[in-house]
């Protein structure tokens, strides 16, 4: 019996090629057209790699200045290269036949359809009149007029339900979090710790509505399905934003969250129409789903 390697054991080098087996297989039993010269960057035994394909990388970094997209598509076309090799060595291992990689291949494939008919019903959002925006301002001081920047510091714990409590105490009697540190350590818990900052606009509304309960230095314990977190305000500054200068990302926010309902409206029409049957182990799992089960993520759906 042949031996498999379990995906996730396998390198870098063949992840990448395996994703780009995707586009590989595409473009099969198509009749292959010449493209423009003009739109060739690069021949790689004989394939061409195009500008739109070095463009298309492009789009997707961020920030990216004026003065650095000439030097981030050579190391973008050197980068398609070494895929374009990697591809052609995939082929010839006949990878693209490995019924594992073709699974692979297909949840990817699914992955960008339902994602491209998610962002065209989103593209018929109405964007948010002026009003809209002021009224969101107005009723959001804590992110705005009120806006603070954190440092935030947070231990992620391991424990049982039944320890919850004492650990909640141990924390309300420590004088420091130094103190709980080692009330911790000498417990035996397992725990990690992180450090970082973040303006209000970057929070969700629960750790919002957290830190604005705290004064800097104290700190706060929540539960989680593996333990607890317990979330320590180090610092805080005031940096409030005015209405013209929250303008455009009031807009961005209120445009995404008609997007997502709009996505979710259709997802539940649709399930509504469609016949569903759950077989084996998620038969009766099933029934007891919600009816919008999977909307809020329909267009990032994955198999991993």
């Amino acid at each position: 019996m042949p031996h498999h390697r379990p995906l996730s054991r396998l390198g870098p080098a063949f992840i990448v090629a395996v994703g780009l087996v995707v586009l590989a297989l595409a473009g099969c039993g198509e009749k292959k057209k010449e493209r423009p010269q003009t739109q060739v960057a690069a021949r790689v035994n004989g394939h061409a790699l195009t500008l739109p394909q070095i463009n298309h990388v492009l789009e997707q970094q961020q920030n990216l200045r004026p003065d650095q997209v000439d030097a981030a598509g050579r190391r973008v076309l050197e980068r398609l290269i070494d895929q374009r090799l990697l591809v052609e060595q995939a082929e010839r291992a006949e990878l693209d036949r490995d019924p594992r990689v073709r699974e692979r291949v297909d949840a990817a494939a699914r992955e960008i359809v339902a994602r491209a008919y998610a962002e065209r019903i989103g593209e018929q959002a109405v964007p948010p009149t002026a009003d809209e925006v002021a009224e969101y301002y107005r009723s959001h001081p804590e992110r705005f007029e009120q806006r603070r920047i954190y440092t935030i510091q947070e231990l992620a714990i391991e424990a049982r339900p039944e320890q919850l409590g004492a650990l909640r105490e141990q924390l309300q009697a420590s004088k420091s979090i130094g103190e709980f540190i080692e009330h911790l350590k000498a417990d035996g818990y397992r725990f990690a710790g992180t450090q970082a900052v973040r303006a209000a606009e970057q929070l969700s509304p629960q750790a919002l509505q957290t830190l604005s309960r705290l004064q800097d230095g104290q700190a706060a314990l929540t539960t989680t399905g593996g333990g607890a977190v317990v979330t320590v305000l180090a610092g805080s500054r005031s940096e409030p934003l005015t209405l013209e200068q929250a303008k455009g990302a009031i807009e961005q926010q209120l445009l995404a969250e008609r997007r997502r309902q709009l996505v979710e409206a259709e997802l539940a029409s649709l399930r509504k129409a469609a016949r569903i049957e759950y077989g084996g182990r998620f038969a009766q799992a099933g029934e007891a789903l919600p009816s919008d089960a999977g909307a809020a993520s329909a267009a990032g759906i994955s198999g991993d």
